[in-house]
């Protein structure tokens, strides 16, 4: 079956992968000049580790697991808040069904690691697909220039910014942004560094703002920011600078950390989400994956560990499958993975919204949160975990 997939980011390349593997004849169709992902760390929850396992991609990740004991929520200066067990975490529900721990990984050599099995001459860059046109028999993927192809099925991850999704359903309000500032960089790990905040993350209930920090391998550190948005986005050097003097009396080692990252390795983000949730991931042969189909907010870490699931869940509901068949199937991946998906994205609004209350609300929560046992965080994280 000819299988067309819109898309080569993190998901879209797991999705080809896994539909070559089960025998499609599969193109992969990028806008971009070559293949390849920007940006700092990327973290991949336990959840998103299974799925790529059940792709075959998971080996060389698990390389990358996150070696810490505890984790959770801390205020400004580092004091606990919500502590979690990571360690129990991954082993809650016996050891049949251990759940596994978290992958932190750099995001250009996670895309490296799941595009090499696919051929090159599956390839084809440079093509920016504009529209799509579905009759009886297949769809007609359609570029600047006229066709390109014709798919029995075409598997749209063209990200975020979803031009096929603002396609398929053109009364749907589309992206909100949720007026907050992501700021993401990634340095070498400073010597004799105590591990105390690594996988915390520090919300000021003053501000609203929140650090985290995450370990890269033995050798790096991952962190990122996410405050109130006044105005447009201000460039690296302009962001670095106001995040500097907004978490200046924070825990000595946020400044040190921000201020040890040039501007030039600092990544800025609007963080926005879907307005609302879809009606559909699927509209006849056409299946959206990724943010395409779920755009949520980074409060939970689970972007790309959804976008595998749906790759995972796409690979299986069509192998197998001959033409006639393309639309049923993509129902039961509907059927599948909205639900879930969905649920996610509601959590990580929901977290959004806990991390960053002010005034009274703030000094509530962070009171409630202390009296919370740890036996109780952890078992809450491992349900989030767990598929």
């Amino acid at each position: 079956m000819r299988i067309v997939v819109v898309g080569a980011g993190l998901g879209g390349v797991a999705a080809a992968v896994g539909l070559h593997r089960t025998g499609h004849e599969v193109t992969l169709l990028e806008r971009a000049a070559e293949l390849r992902e920007a940006g700092t760390g990327i973290v991949v929850m336990p959840n998103g580790l299974r799925a790529l396992d059940t792709l075959g991609l998971a080996e060389d990740v698990r390389g990358h697991v996150i070696h810490a004991a505890r984790g959770g929520l801390r205020d400004w200066r580092g004091r606990p808040l919500l502590v979690t067990d990571l360690v129990r975490a991954q082993q809650e529900g016996g050891a049949q069904r251990e759940i596994g721990a978290p992958v932190m990984i750099e995001r250009a050599k996670l895309h490296r690691s799941l595009r090499a099995p696919l051929p090159s001459e599956l390839v084809r860059t440079t093509t920016p697909v504009k529209r799509l046109e579905s009759d009886s028999t297949g769809v007609t993927v359609i570029s600047e220039g006229g066709p390109v192809a014709r798919a029995d099925a075409v598997i749209a991850a063209d990200g975020i910014g979803s031009t096929l999704r603002a396609q398929l359903f053109p009364g749907h309000p589309g992206l909100r942004r949720t007026g907050r500032l992501d700021l993401r960089g990634m340095l070498p790990r400073p010597p004799c560094m105590a591990p105390d905040l690594l996988v915390s993350q520090l919300v000021d209930r003053r501000s609203g703002a929140m650090f985290g920090l995450f370990p890269v391998g033995e050798d790096h550190l991952y962190w990122f920011t996410d405050s109130v948005l006044h105005g447009p986005p201000p460039g690296a050097y302009e962001a670095r600078r106001q995040m500097l003097s907004l978490m200046a009396d924070w825990h000595p080692l946020v400044a040190a950390v921000i201020e040890a990252t040039p501007p030039a390795g600092i990544y800025v983000d609007p963080i926005a989400r879907l307005a609302e949730s879809l009606p559909s991931f699927v509209t006849g042969r056409i299946a959206l994956l990724g943010d395409a189909a779920h755009a949520m907010s980074p409060d939970l870490g689970q972007g790309a560990s959804q976008a595998f699931e749906d790759a995972a869940a796409l690979t299986r509901h069509l192998a197998g499958a001959e033409p006639a068949d393309v639309a049923r199937r993509l129902l039961r991946y509907d059927a599948e993975r909205r639900p879930r998906a969905n649920r996610m994205m509601l959590a990580a609004a929901r977290q959004s919204r806990l991390t960053s209350q002010t005034g009274v609300a703030a000094w509530l929560r962070d009171t409630l949160l202390r009296a919370v046992p740890s036996r109780l965080a952890t078992r809450q994280l491992a349900a989030l975990w767990h598929a």
